[in-house]
């Protein structure tokens, strides 16, 4: 977050510092109100480019094995530009790569989830997927019994059930 304020004020800064040499550089037959007003542009459009970039950036440094299996596109009417082009501020994550498989139970496996959100520290979970019913659950009911989530449009158990060799 320090990095990203820094980088906003130093657009700032060259915004505006462009923006005085423009004005200069026509023998100030530029109104000298250009100078803030690109300045706070630049601000704003760092700002916005930082946002957009968040998913990109945080999807690519994800650890090895794990792949990014739904992304939530938010709008917000403080930021109207989100409702041309929606922003993610959150995605899950699973390692595919590692999947535990149930040595009782075929087409049952424990994997890792981790969630990730834009200024929210990132979170991880077990997550039990069986692919021969179609479900799956967070181990956390009644007495560490699993409470199970059958919805064929679940993308955690679509990534998980098409490996190659699962489901």
């Amino acid at each position: 977050m320090l990095w990203e304020l820094i980088a906003v004020f130093v657009a700032g800064f060259a915004g505006a510092g462009i923006m005085l040499a423009l004005v200069k550089a026509t023998g100030n037959r530029l109104p000298r109100w250009l100078v803030p007003v690109a300045a706070g542009a630049a601000m704003l459009a760092a700002s916005i480019a930082s946002e957009y970039g968040w998913y990109d950036r945080t999807e690519a440094a994800l650890p090895d094995g794990f792949a990014a299996v739904t992304a939530n596109e938010s709008r917000a009417f403080w930021r109207p530009w989100t409702y041309v082009v929606p922003m993610v501020d959150r995605f899950i994550a699973v390692d595919l790569d590692h999947p535990a498989a149930n040595a009782q139970t075929e087409g049952l496996y424990m994997v890792r989830a981790a969630f990730y959100g834009r200024w929210r520290p990132t979170s991880e979970a077990q997550i039990m997927v069986d692919c021969t019913r179609g479900r799956t659950a967070i181990p956390s009911g009644d007495a560490g019994t699993p409470v199970w989530r059958t919805d064929p449009q679940d993308p955690i158990l679509a990534a998980v059930c098409t490996q190659e060799g699962m489901g």
